[in-house]
């Protein structure tokens, strides 16, 4: 019964699924904390309170971090579910 799958695997599975949820995630995290901060520090130095003006540099600079880092994000999904999670469905 060397099939089976057990605790131990399925545990490590998940650690591995949510550490690539981390590292996936990552870029543009840092990005939306690092535009925010800039932003919250220009309206605090110019007195300016505008809500557009926190809203879309951020988005624009996520989805550009986005865009740049799509193939990163693609390529490391794709390798693991091939080396991690096809080969258990498939009970090898």
């Amino acid at each position: 019964m060397s099939g089976l799958v057990t605790e131990s695997v399925i545990f490590d599975t998940l650690r591995q699924g949510l550490w690539i949820a981390v590292i996936i995630s990552a870029p543009l995290l840092v990005v939306a904390l690092v535009a925010g901060v800039a932003v919250g520090l220009f309206q605090a130095l110019t007195s300016i309170q505008e809500m557009t003006l926190t809203f879309v540099p951020k988005v624009g600079a996520m989805l550009a971090v986005f865009w740049v880092s799509m193939s990163f994000m693609t390529s490391t999904l794709v390798s693991f579910f091939t080396d991690g999670i096809i080969p258990l469905i498939a009970g090898q």
